[in-house]
């Protein structure tokens, strides 16, 4: 592609422009300003194309692979950034799903923690009232 992102937001800058120049005339302005958005959208994606098929067209091929220079700098400025990468803990992964062996020790500790093991039991909600003097209260609350 010839040309920088620059040129598109400049030719987009201009299709809002236009557009909402004409746009302004019959319509609100919020109408008109969603018109120019739009303008400015088609226009910039013209742009691309228009820079695309003149580099097609004037035969400048991508940018080559990066020379030694380009990815790691002058020789002088090398060493001067650190990449950090963690270790692989996949083994340590494996090992926490295998399922451990049982032993004579494993048995034993589960026995004792299910026997240590008790369940929640919450008291019943209970009603002290009479029934009848609930629907007393109820049809009370109902003639009302």
């Amino acid at each position: 592609m010839i040309g920088t992102i620059l040129l598109n937001v400049l030719l987009g800058l201009v299709g809002f422009v236009v557009t909402f120049l004409i746009a302004l005339g019959n319509n609100l302005l919020v109408t008109s300003l969603i018109r120019g958005f739009f303008g400015f959208i088609v226009w910039f994606l013209l742009a691309f194309g228009i820079r695309w098929v003149l580099g097609f067209i004037g035969g400048l091929s991508p940018k080559q692979e990066n020379t030694e220079t380009e990815i790691y700098g002058e020789p002088e400025n090398r060493g001067s950034q650190l990449d950090l990468t963690t270790p692989d803990e996949d083994e340590e992964l494996m090992n926490l799903l295998r399922p451990e062996p049982e032993s004579s020790s494993g048995a034993a500790r589960s026995e004792k923690s299910e026997s240590s093991f008790q369940p929640l039991r919450p008291p019943k909600l209970v009603s002290t009232q009479n029934p009848e003097e609930l629907a007393k209260a109820v049809r009370h609350l109902k003639e009302e």
